[in-house]
Formats: C-alpha cells, sequence, structure tokens
C-alpha cells in the first residue's frame, strides 16, 4: 500500500518535495500544512505549479492529524518541537529536512525524551536528511570509508559560485559581501558546529572513531579589484568569499572536516582554492580518494534546480522511515536509501 504523505509547508525546499511526492509512483499526497493565510485553501496542484490534485491546503494541525497520515515532510524555517512531537504521538512518521534529529546524543537530553516518548506513544519514527548536512555528510563518507582499514582524515568542501545569483539582498544585505571585512561578524560563519556537528560526530561514531570535541570557525577573502556581478557591483577590498569551517577533533586532530566556501569571484585576496559548484571529497588513509562531485547545471538554473538536491532524498526516505523501528532513527539505524524511479 502507497504511504500517505503530508507536505509540512511550501518553500523552496516544501515545494520541490510536494512535486516528487505528486509524481512518486508510490506515494500518495494526503495533505498539505501552509503558515500563510495566502496559500490557505488553495490546491497542493496549484501551489507547486502543477495540475489540481484534490488536496487542499490547510493552517490547522488538528485538520493533518485527522488525516491519518503515514508519513508527514517536515520543512518549516524552524523546528517546533511540540508540533513534532504531536505528529509523532498521532501515529505519523516525520521525515525532516531540519536538522535536529541527525543525531540523538548531540539533542538536548529533554528534548530527546519529549520525542522518544512521542514515537513510543504513536508506534512511529523521526529522521532528519537533506543534502547538506546529509547525504553528503553521511551517506557519501560511508560508502568511501567503507574501502578504507585506516582513516587519518576525511575532508568535505562544498562550493557555492554566487556570481550569477541576482538576488541583492540576499548576497549583500544577508549574507555581507560587498562589506569592508572588518562589518562582516565572521563569528557568524561558526554556526556550523551547530549546523554541522550532530553529523559530524554520527559518521565518527559509526566508524567507531568517536571525537573528542568540534570546533567551527570563519574566514573571509576580499576582492582584488572592483568587479560586476548579477547581483551588483563588489569593490576591490570587499568581502567576495566567505568560508566555514568545521573539524571533528580526536586525540587533537581533525579528522573529519567540513568547510563551505560561498564565492561570488574567483580572483582573492588572499588566493583560495576555488571550484566550480558543488562537492570535493578527500579521503586520506590506506586506500586514498579524491572525489568531485559537480552539479551540472548552468549558474542561472542553479536557483531553480538545487531544492531538489534537499528535498528528492527526503522524499525518497519516506517508506524506509515509515518501516523504521519507533524512535530517533539516523542514517546509520536505516538502510541505504534507494529512489524508486519507475
Amino acid at each position: 500500500m502507497s504511504p500517505r504523505v503530508v507536505q509540512w509547508a511550501t518553500g523552496n525546499i516544501g515545494t520541490r518535495a510536494m512535486r516528487a511526492v505528486i509524481e512518486h509512483p508510490n506515494l500518495t499526497l494526503a495533505g498539505v500544512y501552509v503558515h500563510s493565510p495566502d496559500k490557505a485553501g488553495k490546491d497542493a496542484g496549484e501551489l507547486c505549479g502543477y495540475a489540481r490534485t484534490g488536496v487542499v491546503a490547510t493552517r490547522n494541525i488538528d485538520e493533518i492529524l485527522a488525516l491519518g497520515a503515514d508519513c508527514v515532510l517536515y520543512m518549516p524555517a524552524a523546528c517546533d518541537f511540540d508540533e513534532v512531537c504531536r505528529l509523532l504521538e498521532s501515529g505519523a512518521n516525520v521525515v525532516t529536512t531540519r536538522g535536529e534529529f541527525h543525531r540523538p546524543d548531540s539533542m538536548d537530553p529533554e528534548i530527546r525524551k519529549r520525542v522518544e516518548a512521542a514515537c513510543e506513544r504513536g508506534g512511529t519514527s523521526v529522521h532528519s536528511t537533506g543534502s547538506s548536512p546529509g547525504f553528503i555528510t553521511e551517506a557519501v563518507p560511508l560508502v568511501l570509508t567503507s574501502i578504507q582499514r585506516r582513516l587519518d582524515r576525511l575532508t568535505i568542501s562544498e562550493f557555492a559560485d554566487l556570481s550569477r545569483r541576482d538576488s541583492p539582498g540576499l548576497l549583500f544585505d544577508i549574507m555581507g559581501f560587498g562589506k569592508p571585512p572588518a562589518e562582516l561578524d565572521e563569528r557568524r560563519l561558526a554556526h556550523g558546529r551547530i549546523s554541522f556537528g550532530p553529523s559530524l560526530r554520527l559518521l565518527a561514531d559509526a566508524l567507531s572513531m568517536p571525537l573528542d570535541a568540534v570546533e567551527a570557525s570563519g574566514e573571509v577573502a576580499t576582492a582584488r579589484e572592483t568587479t560586476r556581478i548579477a547581483a551588483g557591483t563588489l569593490e576591490a577590498g570587499t568581502v567576495a568569499a566567505q568560508r566555514m569551517t568545521v573539524s571533528g577533533l580526536r586525540n587533537g586532530r581533525a579528522v573529519l572536516r567540513f568547510r563551505a566556501l560561498w564565492y561570488c569571484i574567483t580572483d582573492l585576496e588572499p588566493a583560495w582554492d576555488v571550484r566550480d559548484t558543488g562537492w570535493h571529497i578527500a579521503v586520506e588513509g590506506d586506500a586514498p580518494l579524491d572525489v568531485d562531485l559537480r552539479f551540472a547545471v548552468p549558474l542561472e538554473r542553479m536557483g531553480a534546480t538545487s531544492p531538489g538536491y534537499t528535498a528528492h532524498r527526503a522524499v525518497n526516505a519516506v517508506p524506509y522511515v515509515c518501516a523504521a523501528a519507533p524512535g530517533i532513527r539516523t542514517s546509520v539505524d536505516l538502510p541505504q536509501i534507494v529512489a524508486m524511479l519507475g
């Protein structure tokens, strides 16, 4: 029987997930939860650019609970644990692109206890996944390390070329590109310890290499020359690239590392190793690997395409989470996620 799925929230990621559920050969869209009054009462197809489905969006959680769905794709801007617990208690499993559930041991103990109790009462499970963290920090490293017998270090580098992104508000106002370096609080880039730390710890635990600590830092590079990009002008000497590094330490040495580099130009001071948009994974050990995963999409289409990298893994995980034992389920607990494409 096809799992009946509710899409919770319809932002960029949620909208792409809802399209994938509608198209999926073995999933059925049962309901849609929205936050905006403008979206309430609209057909799901209208919200995602598809034909009418007969499924109408609601802002009422009681209406969602009454559907008796098998799974909720939970993708809001912020996690509400009261909502999650109500969903789990009702008998609905939860797959989320929120990062709160990557590793149970990294959660606040009281919140973890509440969520696990809700799972037990509902006979349900909850799983965090996505592209980054998730696919690139858990699924891919687990495969690459499966041929190692000694791992010295694993470094995941994420690259994002923003030169064609015509979003001045995002780049200049929110992210701080085009500002003098002194005006950018580099501590903001250190948020990665919270976002990526649990995922790196999960990987380390799976490899029987538990980490002693997780550290995070941020740094910027500036434009050597004044340059025009899609969003506006970057003056020479202003921030043109930002790099966040999250390091998992064991015996005083970084054995796992995630680095995200967002850049608007490549002519930087200081010079950085800047690659095309995508991921680079370096495995140092007794079976060394050097792997590039590039997004084969023109930069002009990246904004429209990239949500799928996060949304699709969550959709593909639904049958596995529905079949899992009750509790907070990680990438290590679940079988390998295989897409059903036919």
